[in-house]
């Protein structure tokens, strides 16, 4: 049986994924095609029902909880892990900016759906004011001047003050201290149209995947770098280390807890719809 899979080209995924999609792990009879793009572009995928498994962001997966259930392998959550604000000029002056007149200020943003705008909605309410960029190109737009503040993830936030850039606040930090919870950033989803069986069968091999990985982290590294937009190995294992962690091998009750925190939030404050199936595979 083939499937379709998405997930991006970053090392935390590919780390994770090489096992499965190499048959370096029994994948009792389940065959994948691939599909690396970077996560709005999964999310808009997900959206059209065009996979059959796919990393999300969790923003995009509160309005695909229909269509697709959680997995308990695979995700990405974790401390000192969440998206950053950047910007070229005095961080003090736009913090406070974004606080007061949040609307002037033009923020680049790496997709409406992902899990970072959500966490910027939360922090800034008010900074409405959002251009939408893949998220590779936001240090440079920032640097031209093409936008006054960038909202980065992945492997962005070990380069940008290489380029000059400052922080303006860790979102994963503000989260962290609101709520003493990991941040979910994205998680893998099923499709809700497999028969059951299949929807168990994959999340019992992505979580082997894992368990491969972590028991030879070298295993995929050509792998890897074949897809790390010219990272040193370095930055590389710096951005495993900070995604990859326990909660991509199981959730658990900590990482479903932090799930559902989210969650909740975002419905208390209207940012996603209601949500009235179970959200995790059962």
């Amino acid at each position: 049986m083939k499937l379709t899979l998405g997930f991006s080209p970053c090392p935390n995924d590919t780390f994770i994924f090489d096992a499965l999609i190499h048959h370096k792990i029994d994948t009792e009879g389940l065959d994948f095609e691939v599909f690396y793009d970077d996560v709005e572009t999964l999310n808009q995928k997900a959206f059209r029902g065009e996979l059959d498994i796919t990393k999300l962001s969790y923003h995009a997966f509160a309005y695909m909880v229909d269509q697709y259930a959680l997995l308990d392998a695979g995700s990405a959550l974790g401390f000192g892990v969440g998206p950053m604000l950047i910007c070229k000029g005095d961080p003090d002056e736009l913090r406070e900016k974004l606080k007061t007149d949040g609307a002037s200020v033009k923020i680049g943003i790496p997709g409406k759906y992902t899990t970072a705008n959500f966490l910027l909605g939360l922090a800034f309410p008010e900074a409405t004011n959002k251009q939408e960029l893949v998220f590779s190109e936001i240090e440079d737009a920032v640097l031209t001047g093409k936008i006054d503040v960038g909202l980065i993830i992945h492997e962005n936030r070990f380069t940008y003050q290489d380029k000059g850039l400052k922080k303006i606040m860790d979102l994963g930090d503000y989260w962290e201290k609101e709520t003493g919870c990991a941040i979910p950033l994205g998680g893998i989803v099923v499709n809700r149209n497999l028969p059951l069986d299949v929807q168990l069968k994959v999340n019992r091999l992505i979580r082997k995947s894992v368990e491969f990985a972590f028991a030879d982290p070298k295993s995929g590294l050509e792998f890897i770098k074949s897809h790390a937009q010219e990272m040193s190995e370095e930055v590389m294992y710096k951005h495993i280390e900070l995604y990859v962690n326990k909660y991509s091998v199981d959730l658990g009750e900590e990482g479903r807890k932090a799930i559902n925190l989210l969650f909740d939030t975002a419905k208390r404050k209207e940012i996603i719809p209601q949500i009235s199936k179970e959200i995790f595979l059962t």
